[in-house]
């Protein structure tokens, strides 16, 4: 027996107790505990404390110094696999942010830091601070929180953003890019484009500024990037016989054959339009995210195991009936790319092109008649990309005409503050009323000017028009950018998919199935137009919500 390996999970006064006896037996003794420091439940059960020395065990010193015994502290078990009487683990142990080598527990740290919380050592009686020495006998410190940080929650992804910004500080840029990737591939893509709402809720901002987390995202993929490095491929040494079929090459599809690769799943992405990429290649413009950029990140996706048929329409060139017959399950992740209308006379003129068409013209290349002045209708974050689009593209005069103030409007601000200092012109309080022109040719838009309500459903103040105060803005060209909604024509009739009032599919969000089993669904066309990362996160869930689907099917 002498010589064997034994793992202990529990660092209470039962598994110190057992560590100690099995290393004085010769065992190799490797100790697992999910808090910072051992001994956590040692206060007796009848939560009664007397003496001076009751909450010290003596066996922690004994256990902390014996050179039979490894102890793994801040960890938990992702996997166990058994083979033959013997076992193998997989262990995460979360990074505990204080050089433990360097402390000299002077405990500035605890003075200096601005998050108090609940001292569950005391029963929550009093507070504690987030860094503080987690065992009062052996002076351990680390930062230590119960509940997931604010920016976690917020993230829609729900990065562990506390872990890779600290890896970032101590310079482990590669590690730190790894946790990133441990729930989203998009590293880079996000970096650049994400409107970073956990930045808005981050605690430090009440103290002074935000940690720039999305930067700080983009800086540590642009090192791998910009250094040459080679991105890890990591999947498993076999991959399972069953495949699975992703239709659209979005965000949400990409990010779903991302995560079924990494379980084993190979999985074929069908995509209309001539390069992968969706909404990031096809909706946002070239100075937000180069292509270069976006496509190095999509060919290493992709490297991990999923076939890409580009110029692929389902409906056309394969059809929805053969896919579900092919394939063992399928992710429906084909995004919002149908615009919406202003439901205005004159619609129809030549000179009208919508938001989402204009910018995929133009980020496809596509010539763009870009003569006089433009009018962009909205105040989304699509409207100024197309605003600034055209900016670029040539017009000579931008503007964008909004029915509420700037303080309604829902683009972020600094996608504002950049359209208005690069000259794009904005009216606010307006509304277009009917597209006027001449030989089928708009030559101008009529408006009417409104005025703000009482509050509507969405919280902002309803605009109320003012009448008689209509008005004609002479331009060549209008783009409407008031929202967008899934195509959801390459679906059969007869499909028996439930669809909702807004045209998306309605899935079961505990595995992001649809009412057919074995077909799943996330991105915009299930939660409607939405941030990325919102669509990445959708379509890591319906991953493993897929992985389960055919484990239980292979079961039956």
């Amino acid at each position: 027996m002498s010589g064997k390996r034994v793992i202990i999970f529990g660092g209470d006064p039962a598994g110190v107790a057992t560590a100690l006896e099995q290393a004085e037996a010769g065992m190799q003794v490797t100790l697992i505990e999910s808090l910072p420091g051992l001994g956590g439940e040692r206060i007796p059960q009848t939560r009664i404390i007397s003496g001076e020395n009751d909450f010290v065990d003596p066996n922690l010193e004994a256990v902390m110094r014996h050179p039979n015994i490894r102890v793994i502290d801040s960890a938990e078990v992702q996997r166990t696999e058994a083979n033959n009487g013997n076992f193998r683990l997989k262990i995460k142990r979360r990074t505990p942010r204080v050089d433990r080598e360097k402390c000299d527990d002077c405990k500035a740290c605890i003075k200096v830091c601005p998050i108090n919380m609940y001292d569950d050592f005391n029963e929550g009686v009093g507070f504690r601070t987030a860094i503080d020495f987690f065992n009062p006998k052996t002076g351990q410190y680390n930062i230590f929180k119960e509940d997931m940080p604010i920016c976690q929650a917020t993230c829609p992804a729900n990065l562990d953003i506390r872990s890779y910004v600290g890896l970032i500080a101590d310079g482990k840029y590669a590690e730190s890019l790894a946790k990133i990737r441990e729930r989203l591939p998009f590293a880079l893509s996000i970096g650049r484009v994400c409107p970073h709402p956990c930045e808005s809720a981050c605690n430090r901002g009440y103290m002074d500024e935000p940690i720039s987390i999305c930067t700080l995202k983009r800086f540590v993929a642009d090192w791998e990037m910009k250094e040459g490095i080679k991105a890890p491929v990591e999947v498993p040494d076999e991959f399972h016989k069953e495949k699975v079929a992703i239709i659209g090459a979005g965000p949400a599809g990409l990010t779903c054959g991302y995560f079924l690769a990494k379980a084993g799943y190979k999985s074929v992405c069908f995509e209309a339009l001539p390069e992968p990429g969706g909404m990031f290649r096809y909706g946002i413009p070239e100075y937000r995210l180069p292509t270069p950029t976006l496509m190095r990140e999509i060919d290493w996706i992709c490297s991990h195991g999923i076939e890409l048929r580009c110029n692929t329409r389902v409906g056309k060139d394969i059809s929805f009936e053969d896919i579900q017959k092919q394939f063992d399950a399928v992710f429906l992740g084909v995004g919002a790319h149908k615009g919406m209308k202003l439901q205005i006379k004159g619609e129809d003129m030549e000179g009208v092109i919508d938001g989402v068409d204009f910018l995929r013209d133009a980020n496809m290349g596509n010539p763009i008649n870009a003569k006089g002045k433009v009018i962009i209708i909205g105040g989304g974050n699509v409207a100024m990309d197309a605003a600034r689009v055209s900016w670029r593209e040539g017009f000579d005069e931008v503007h964008v005409l909004y029915r509420r103030t700037k303080k309604e409007m829902p683009a972020s601000p600094w996608e504002i503050e950049a359209a208005e200092h690069e000259g794009i012109k904005f009216q606010y309080l307006v509304a277009p009323i009917e597209v006027v022109g001449e030989n089928g040719r708009m030559t101008g838009l009529k408006c009417l000017r409104m005025q703000l309500g009482e509050p509507d459903a969405s919280g902002r103040r309803r605009p109320v028009p003012i009448e008689g105060s209509e008005f004609v803005v002479e331009a060549e060209t209008l783009i409407p950018a008031i929202g967008q909604r899934p195509d959801l024509a390459f679906v059969p009739e007869n499909s028996g998919l439930d669809i909702t009032r807004w045209n998306t599919f309605a899935v079961n969000r505990a595995n992001y199935m649809t009412n057919v089993p074995g077909i799943f669904s996330a991105g915009d066309v299930e939660t409607g137009p939405d941030i990325a990362i919102r669509a990445c996160a959708g379509g890591r869930k319906a991953a493993e919500g897929i992985v389960r689907y055919i484990e239980a099917k292979r079961g039956k």
